[in-house]
């Protein structure tokens, strides 16, 4: 009976100390979450006519992805959200993807994903599924990306050990309408709009001030923009310091700036 009392005492003191520590946990991460959209009529989506490898390429509908706007609701996709900094604290929640390997693959004649997020310290593994063969330039500030020919169905591996100041463009020069966009940092906290145009970066360092930008591969800095919970600078960015979970709420983008 004394055994299984002890027993009982120590459940006990693991649960008050899982609880404890649960507690700490919310408080010293938050989340930042948000939606942008497309302040007019939604311009229409357009295809891309390829005029390479045609034969092959011809054979896929490709659309042209440099500005996605959701027909029904205005939401803009592929909005990209960062940290422009580094935070003095990292969530023990992205350990385990610190090594991950991301993929950025050439398939039907158009890069998949279009913006791809990187971390210094994952492995890119650049792939073709594609049946003709590719090749991956990327226009790099810091780090050293070779321009690679990929034949069919091959791939390559790139680390990437710099942090970049800007998202990185990748295009394929043999088929000049395939472009991407990396966005490669160091820390997690980046984050794209989906095709609704929501985004969401979890487990901010809670009580740190931190300058956030905004920006989209056709207009660069997101700017012009009203709705926003917080201030929006000229240059698409957004100082905020958490102390809690924090929605940015409809962000209202002016067309004019992806003209």
């Amino acid at each position: 009976m004394k055994h299984l009392r002890i027993k009982h005492l120590c459940l006990l003191l693991a649960l008050t100390v899982s609880a404890f520590s649960q507690a700490v946990w919310s408080a010293e991460w938050a989340n930042l979450k948000g939606r942008f959209i497309y302040d007019g009529s939604p311009p229409a989506p357009k295809k891309i006519i390829p005029t390479k490898d045609i034969a092959f390429c011809g054979k896929h509908a490709i659309p042209d992805e440099r500005l996605i706007v959701n027909q029904n609701n205005q939401g803009i996709a592929d909005i990209v959200v960062y940290l422009r900094k580094k935070p003095s604290r990292i969530s023990p929640v992205y350990d385990a993807t610190a090594t991950a390997e991301i993929a950025l693959d050439n398939t039907n004649c158009r890069f998949e994903p279009h913006v791809q997020l990187v971390r210094t310290g994952q492995t890119l593994v650049v792939g073709n599924k594609d049946a003709v063969g590719h090749n991956t330039n990327f226009t790099v500030f810091t780090n050293s990306l070779p321009n690679q020919l990929i034949p069919a169905l091959g791939n390559y591996r790139a680390e990437l050990p710099e942090s970049e100041p800007r998202p990185v463009k990748a295009a394929c020069n043999i088929h000049p309408w395939m472009t991407a966009v990396l966005v490669i940092k160091d820390h997690p906290y980046t984050a794209k709009t989906d095709k609704n145009g929501y985004f969401e970066i979890k487990d901010l360092p809670v009580g740190e001030k931190m300058d956030i930008q905004f920006w989209h591969e056709t207009a660069g800095y997101v700017r012009k923009v009203s709705g926003a919970n917080a201030k929006v600078s000229k240059k698409g960015r957004v100082k905020l310091t958490l102390e809690s979970d924090f929605d940015l709420g409809e962000v209202k983008v002016s067309p004019a700036i992806f003209e």
